[in-house]
């Protein structure tokens, strides 16, 4: 978001920008860590309308933004079980046709031929869109940052946020490990650490970190899924499996193929060590769902953090009680696919022009209203 942002800033004009990284490197953090999915397939109307934008960037990245990243638009495909999910799957594909995204409900069989290898156990439907896909975070992060350096941004890395200045409740500076920037303007793009952000100007914001694992695996005698032995058993494409009402989700990632699976004992928190003794649930799942994994063998694992709202749409905005305070952060799990499109709203709001974009459900004081919808395809 912080990269996104910055290189839309520089692209209009405005380059006396400073984007402050806390690590060594960009995207070592929640970025470098997620699976890489761009999807259409949103439940909210705002976050359909950030992927078709997003997604159309990504897609033209190299031309827009000068750098290559890797992208298979392979598709997304959602498997639905509960008659409930169902209903609101149907729903969902209704409102996504009508925002021009060509999404088909299709059958058991139909999503096993997409998916070669998948239990239609229990299915009674699946959402498909073939304009989904799998990009490549770190790309996308150093390719905006690197577009905003050569108009004039500066990147100061290895260093922490400390606090931020308020004079006559406006910003006035951000004080670092390395000093202090006077501007009358910052932008909380903390993803995770974006409540500790507010708490220096005073203010909450409404985001919490939630640990996610991220398992890879390969057959368990070694070598690649892609040996004739494993013919019809496992995808050879990089089509992502959802399999929504348990929230286990796959796709292939070079030999092996990458999984994971929400936690719903999970607590908000800040570690992010692997827990093996999650995997037997994962796997009971896996296995379940594609019968191949009881053949896998995990080769390595790691666990990242998504930032929770409680309606799970981001803040995009500045904030109602601190001027020059302005926020980019709550994605809650679909941060990176939407950051080309949220990072040229918030520049265009932070230089005067209009977004042309409706930004009342991700405003920072929507949480004080009653009646805020937010996203249900969450995964």
């Amino acid at each position: 978001m912080g990269a996104s942002v910055a290189w839309h800033l520089a692209q209009r004009g405005m380059t006396n920008v400073v984007l402050v990284e806390r690590e060594a490197q960009l995207a070592t953090g929640s970025t470098g860590r997620n699976a890489g999915g761009v999807r259409h397939q949103f439940s909210h109307p705002a976050n359909i309308a950030l992927s078709v934008e997003s997604i159309a960037m990504m897609a033209d990245f190299e031309s827009r933004v000068g750098t290559p990243v890797d992208f298979h638009r392979d598709g997304y495909l959602f498997l639905i079980s509960k008659t409930s999910s169902v209903e609101v799957f149907e729903r969902n594909v209704a409102l996504q046709r009508r925002h021009g995204i060509d999404v088909q409900w299709l059958g058991a069989d139909e999503a096993v031929r997409l998916a070669p290898g998948i239990s239609t156990e229990g299915i009674r439907g699946a959402a498909w869109c073939a304009a989904d896909g799998v990009a490549d975070p770190n790309g996308v992060t150093v390719g905006f940052a690197k577009g905003a350096q050569a108009l004039g941004v500066e990147v100061v890395r290895d260093t922490e946020v400390t606090g931020i200045g308020l004079t006559g409740g406006r910003v006035s500076s951000v004080h670092t490990s390395r000093g202090a920037i006077d501007t009358p303007v910052v932008v909380n793009a903390a993803g995770p650490w974006a409540k500790g952000i507010g708490r220096f100007c005073g203010v909450d914001v409404p985001v919490e970190p939630e640990r996610r694992h991220i398992f890879i695996a390969t057959p368990e005698q070694g070598g690649s899924w892609d040996v004739p032995a494993f013919e019809g058993r496992m995808p050879r494409s990089k089509v992502l499996v959802i399999d929504f009402d348990t929230s286990f989700y796959f796709h292939r990632e070079g030999p092996g193929v990458l999984f994971g699976m929400g936690d719903p004992d999970e607590r908000p928190g800040f570690d992010i060590t692997v827990r093996w003794d999650f995997l037997p649930k994962v796997t009971e799942v896996a296995v379940r769902r594609l019968p191949v994994m009881a053949d896998a063998a995990v080769s390595h694992a790691w666990a990242g953090l998504y930032e929770m709202t409680p309606d799970h749409n981001p803040i995009i905005g500045p904030h109602h009680e601190v001027e020059g305070f302005q926020i980019i952060a709550g994605f809650s799990g679909h941060g990176f696919q939407h950051a080309p499109a949220a990072g040229r709203i918030l520049a265009d709001l932070m230089t005067g022009h209009d977004p042309q974009f409706d930004l009342s459900p991700f405003a920072a004081d929507r949480f004080t209203r009653a009646g805020t919808a937010g996203e249900h395809n969450v995964v």
